[in-house]
Parts: structure tokens; sequence; C-alpha cells
């Protein structure tokens, strides 16, 4: 009998991993199993009795959360045909992948991220006043943009140009932004996506587009094509095609058979790709939209395409209101302006429009020839040169286009005139303030409603509650894509008057008044007789503190840290004011 050969140990040689001791030994000290001592290279029990079956419960464990984070993964995983939503923007090089990710990957709802707006710089304010908000000021583009289906050969397109990103996350404008002049135009607008419909009407409604024609149709590039065959184009077209972008190419390349020479085209289109925006270009598009878009978006596209390359910047329009005769209106007007001049140092133009009773010359002891009556009067042959002539210049930088203030003609003048003067103004200066009269026209309320800004001053009274409730309905709803008027209360604390308390003024009206100006007789008395404003005559009291704090908030800027003004000098005597023209 031949002996057998000796049975194979199958544990011989076998080591178990550190990694692995120390890890059943966490899972077994958690369960309460009791205390196991860990040696490198090698497991020596305790003689305490060892738990029944202690290894099957902790693979178990190792067994149960390995399922756990296959599960996640599993449900992070995504293939490339299904559809991406906001909330998967941050994981779009994964979407290709149809296999489990590697890592986990941590996604976050937009309902679970809480915006926190930054804290803007606290401006310079005294007793009395209060500053609201303070927005800061966008820079405009000014690059000048190629019009639409151009020769290719002539279309050169800069590598660093960027396309415009229209609703990437579905955010607005601010309409403080949004400062063009959009020129008397025919625009027609075919889109196909409903809530794009909206914005295009929308945005025709919007008082920067009172000069254009617009038209929304329903359809797409094809509509325009068919549309077009028939008639001539009008000098903007925008369009919306939501098709891939082999197919938009070829239907923009049949649009521009139909399309005359010299017009404009706006796309509207479903892909953010640079490589498209960089091929619409070429082709002559003059700007690409990505879906969705804002009615300030489109306003703005709009604008940036008919820049005068002559008019290097418009200025902004501060419309200065009273709600009732008497509530000092064109006194806050001429104060705030030479403030934004002399403490913030913009060039400023201060427009007085009352023409038979206006204030503006007798307030700056300035008797001037022509004015605005000039202006008016010939609108269409307003220049530079010949606006420089009528412009009374009350220092470096402050001007004054000053009412006549007389009552020999009628002053009938159309409304157009007063709004084409007004486009003229602002290519002049960067802040130009309307001095509007209290009374109601039909150019009245086109210059309230066309404004870039709304100052509604108003005393603490019934009479002027009521007139301020009225103006604040009519400008909302006139200007539904615009902050709503600024509410300034002057005269208040007169002596002896019973007065509606700022708060529950604000209340009436839906807006909380953003400055309230105390009432000084002997201040306003003393700098109105002089021919001064109250930050020459009376620098140091709360009403100059107040204008100073107007002028910051209308013209969203700070007052420089090293301000200085020098005081004007002025005459006393007001007798040369009143000879007769």
């Amino acid at each position: 009998m031949t002996k057998s050969p000796p049975a194979i140990d199958p544990l011989d040689g076998f080591e178990i991993d550190d990694d692995f001791l120390e890890t059943i030994s966490n899972l077994i000290a958690e369960d309460g199993a009791g205390d196991v001592a860990v040696a490198k290279g090698a497991a020596e029990l305790n003689d305490e009795p060892e738990p029944e079956n202690f290894l099957k419960s902790a693979l178990s464990r190792v067994e149960e959360s390995f399922s756990v984070s296959a599960g996640q993964s599993e449900s992070l995983s995504r293939t490339s045909a299904e559809p991406l939503e906001a909330s998967d923007m941050s994981a779009l090089k994964y979407a290709s992948e149809t296999s489990v990710y590697e890592e986990p990957v941590t996604t976050f709802e937009l309902e679970d991220i809480e915006v926190v707006e930054a804290p803007r710089p606290a401006a310079a304010t005294g007793a009395g006043a209060t500053v609201v908000d303070m927005p800061v000021t966008a820079v405009r583009d000014e690059t000048p943009h190629s019009s639409a289906f151009q020769n290719e050969a002539d279309t050169v397109v800069s590598s660093s140009t960027m396309p415009v990103l229209a609703g990437g996350g579905g955010l607005d404008f601010d309409a403080q932004a949004v400062d063009v002049s959009i020129p008397r135009i025919a625009v027609h607008i075919f889109a196909e996506r409903q809530d794009t419909l909206a914005a295009a009407e929308r945005a025709a409604q919007d008082r920067r587009m009172s000069r254009a024609t617009t038209q929304v149709r329903v359809g797409g590039i094809a509509a325009a094509i068919e549309t077009y065959q028939h008639e001539p184009t009008p000098p903007l077209i925008l369009v919306e095609c939501m098709k891939d972008a082999r197919s938009l190419l070829g239907e923009i390349d049949q649009l521009a058979e139909v399309c005359d020479a010299g017009t404009k085209v706006v796309v509207v289109g479903a892909t953010n790709d640079i490589l498209l925006y960089r091929e619409l270009m070429r082709r002559g598009v003059s700007e690409y939209l990505v879906a969705p878009i804002q009615p300030l978006q489109l306003i703005a596209a709009i604008g940036s395409l008919f820049n005068d390359p002559d008019q290097p910047f418009v200025g902004r329009t501060i419309a200065f209101v009273g709600a009732r005769g008497g509530s000092g209106s064109s006194s806050v007007a001429h104060n705030t302006a030479f403030a934004m001049s002399e403490r913030i140092g913009v060039n400023t133009v201060i427009v007085d429009y009352d023409l038979p009773f206006g204030t503006s010359g007798l307030n700056f002891n300035q008797d001037p020839l022509g004015g605005v009556a000039d202006a008016l009067s010939q609108p269409q042959r307003l220049d530079a040169t010949l606006l420089d002539r009528m412009m009374v210049r009350c220092s470096d930088r402050l001007s004054l286009f000053a009412a006549p203030a007389t009552l020999d003609n009628d002053w009938d003048i159309d409304a157009d005139a007063f709004d084409e003067v007004t486009n003229r103004i602002r290519s002049t200066a960067p802040f130009v303030v309307l001095d509007l009269p209290h009374t109601w026209s039909s150019w009245m309320r086109q210059q309230l409603i066309s404004a870039d800004e709304v100052v509604l001053v108003a005393t603490p009274d019934l009479a002027s509650l009521r007139n301020a409730k009225n103006l604040v309905d009519l400008i909302r709803q006139a200007r539904p894509n615009d902050a709503p008027p600024r509410v300034v209360l002057n005269q208040v604390g007169m002596p002896g008057r019973p007065e509606i308390p700022a708060k529950e003024f604000g209340q009436a009206l839906g807006i909380h008044p953003a400055l309230s100006i105390p009432f000084d007789a002997k201040v306003f008395g003393a700098a109105a007789n002089n021919g001064q404003m109250i930050l020459d005559s009376a620098a140091k009291t709360k009403a100059a503190e107040a204008f100073e704090t107007l002028a910051q908030i209308v013209s969203q800027r700070q007052i420089p840290a090293t301000s200085s003004t020098k005081a004007r000098k002025t005459s006393v005597g007001l007798g040369g004011l009143f000879k007769r023209r």
C-alpha cells in the first residue's frame, strides 16, 4: 500500500488584509458585539466569548452598504436620449455616457438654492433723507453690428465674438440697464413658441419701442419666406427656428434669397453653440439669441443694431412732475440736477418744458435769448452746433434749456416736436432732467411714459395723494417693463398744517417714498430770491443733504470722497431778468 500525499491546507500562506480587519472591528464595535484586538498581519481574539455569527452579520452589512451606493449611482446614470433639466446643466459632460458614473455626483435643485443679493455701498445721507435702492450702472455695448445678408466675402467675424445667451437661466434684464433709442423703423417678428410670442408682444408695447412699428406673427422662417415673396422686407426681421443647426442654416439661406439689401435679421434658436453663431454671422445675420428670450433682452438686441455711430451714447432722461400745483417739483428738479453736476460730477442738462410759467431762468439767475421754445419750433434742424447755441451754460457741467416764461404765444405745439427735441438733447449729456409742468396733454403723457425714470414730487396732503395715485397707476400700466416712479415727499413738517404720515402715504400708493425733504421757508426763499441753489446758499442744511441723496438715487452714482465744489458767483439783483423781450 502506498502512502497518500499529505493533505494541502487551504489556509496555508493566507494573510488577512489590515484594512479588512479594521473595517470588521469597527462594525463589531458599533453593534456592541465585543472588543476585538487586531494585530498587524494576524487576528487574535480575547478570552471573552465570541459573538455568534458576527462575521456573517458584518459581511451582510458591508453588502448592504455597497448595494445602497450602487443604487445611488444607478439613479444618477442618464442616457444621451434623455432631456436635461435645469439642475443638470453642471453635468453636461456626462450626457453622452450610458454607463454609471465612476464617482458619486451631487446635484442641487433650483428650489434648494437661496439667492442672496449682495449689499450695495451705503450712500452718505443726512437726517431726514433715506436712500432706497441704488443699482450699479450698466455699461452698454457700443460695438456696431454688420448688416444682414451682406456679401459673404465682405463679412468678417472676429474670433472673440460671443453670442447673446438669451434666457439661458430664465433671468430677465434690469429695466434700468436697457437705455436704448430705437428709431422709427418697421419690425416684423415670426415666432414659433408661445413664450416667444408673449415676449415679442410685451416688447412691442414697451416705451422704448413707441416709435417703431412692430408686427408679431405666428410661424418661423418658412412663414417669413412665404410672406416676403410677395412684399418688401422691413428694416428688421426676427425669426425663430427650433430645428437643428443644419436645418437652420438651410432655411436662413432660403430667407436670404427673398430679403432686400440692408435688411437686418435676428435669429432665435434652440442651440447655444459658438460655431453656429459664427456661421450665422458669416452668412450676414445680425444677431443670434437663444430661446427663451425676455422682452427687455429683445429690446436691447434691437437697440444695439441701430446704434448711431456718430452718437456714441444716449443720455438718461429723468422726468420730474408734481402731483399738484405748488408741490415744488421745479425746485426739486433744479436742485437735484445741480447736485448731480457739482457734487457727483456728471454733465447734466435741464429742460424746462413749462413754456408760459417756467422758473428755471429765475432759479439760476439767467436770461437766455433763446431756449426750448426755439428748439420746439424747428426740431428737425437741431444739430450739435445749434443745440449748443440754444443752451445756457450755468457751470462747467450744467447746461440749461430755459423756458421763455411769457404769454405772448399760445404754445400749441405738436407732441412729436417734444419727443424729437428730447431725443436730440439726449445726445448732448449723460443725464437730462425734464422739468414738466403740472398740466395734462398728449405731449405731457408721452414724456412721462418715455422717460427713463420718473420722479413724482408730492406734498403730504389728501389732494397730492389722490393725484399721485392716479399718476402712479397710469405709469405702471403704460410702463410694464420698468420700475415704478420714485415718490418724493416735499415740504414735510410745515407748521400748522395737518399731514399724512409718510408710511400711510406709501401704503396708499403701494410705493414707499424714496425721500422726504423737510420744509424750510427761510432757506428756500433766500435761495430763490438770490437765484441760487440750496447747495450754494445753505450747503449744511438738511435740505441740501436731501438733494445730494436724491441726486445719488436718480443718477445711480456715488458722490466722490474728494468732492469739492465752488459756489457760483451770482448777482443778488434780479432786475435784469424782467426786461421785456
